[in-house]
């Protein structure tokens, strides 16, 4: 099995906008975070750290796959 060029390409770009993402996602949720109720807070606050969790754990086993071709 060879390594995918276009996906290489794509997990490349992610890596650099990843950073961006997490810096305006976590701005913008400072910014609205105190006019929330509290249940709406802890739902943010979850899935921000989950989706922020699962996009760094998809990119380096993206890299890690395609790389070493596995």
């Amino acid at each position: 099995v060879l390594s995918s060029l276009p996906l290489q390409v794509m997990l490349y770009f992610n890596v650099y906008y990843f950073p961006v993402w997490c810096l305006a996602e976590g701005i913008m949720l400072h910014l609205k975070y105190h006019l929330l109720p509290w249940h709406y807070q802890f739902l943010l606050i979850t899935a921000f750290l989950i989706l922020s969790l699962a996009e760094g754990c998809r990119l380096y086993l993206g890299y890690l796959g395609n790389l070493q071709e596995k």
